[in-house]
Order: structure tokens, then C-alpha cells, then sequence
């Protein structure tokens, strides 16, 4: 229950006119889609889930995960830009670059 109500199982931001993107658990990943997005000059709001704000602060990372909304009618084209660029990650158990799908 309290999962729902704290936004730790969905996105609970109720904006008219913004679409939620995606929601990433990696600070370094939820900065490369902001990249992404700015480049193509499609604006975003990033919004971290739960108490994840006050955990950054205290902790340095947020691991709610953080929602990246855009205007509803940019979201097709925001979704066709991250899923056409690859990100390659390094796998911690053998250190060789792999590809996230």
C-alpha cells in the first residue's frame, strides 16, 4: 500500500500534457538520456520516484529509480531516439563492453 502511495511501484506525476518515457535506475544512464533529449531539443522533466530526492542528497544515489517525462505529443519521437542510439555498458563480472538492449 504504502509502495503505491509513495510512487515506488509507478510513476505518480499527473501533469496534463506530459508522457512518461522511461524509468531508469542508473544515475549515468538517466544522464545520457537527458543528453539525448537536449541534443534533440526535446524538453523533459526528470523526477525521482519515492523519497528518492532526500535519498540523493543523503546518500549521493536514488535507487527508486528516476522518470523522465516529455510533452505527450514529442513522446514517439523521444522513444525512437533512445531505442535507435546504442548504449554500451561495461559488465562489472567480465569487464567487456556489452550492449544494453
Amino acid at each position: 500500500m504504502m509502495d503505491a502511495f509513495f510512487g515506488l511501484d509507478h510513476a505518480v506525476l499527473d501533469e496534463e500534457g506530459l508522457a512518461l518515457l522511461v524509468t531508469a535506475y542508473d544515475d549515468v544512464l538517466v544522464e545520457i538520456y537527458a543528453d539525448l533529449l537536449t541534443d534533440a531539443g526535446i524538453p523533459f522533466l526528470k523526477k525521482d520516484r519515492g523519497g528518492g530526492t532526500a535519498m540523493r542528497i543523503i546518500t549521493g544515489a536514488n535507487r527508486y529509480g528516476t522518470d523522465l517525462y516529455v510533452p505527450t505529443e514529442r513522446l514517439e519521437e523521444a522513444k525512437q531516439l533512445l531505442e535507435s542510439t546504442p548504449i554500451e555498458t561495461v559488465d562489472e563480472n567480465d569487464g567487456e563492453d556489452s550492449e544494453e538492449p
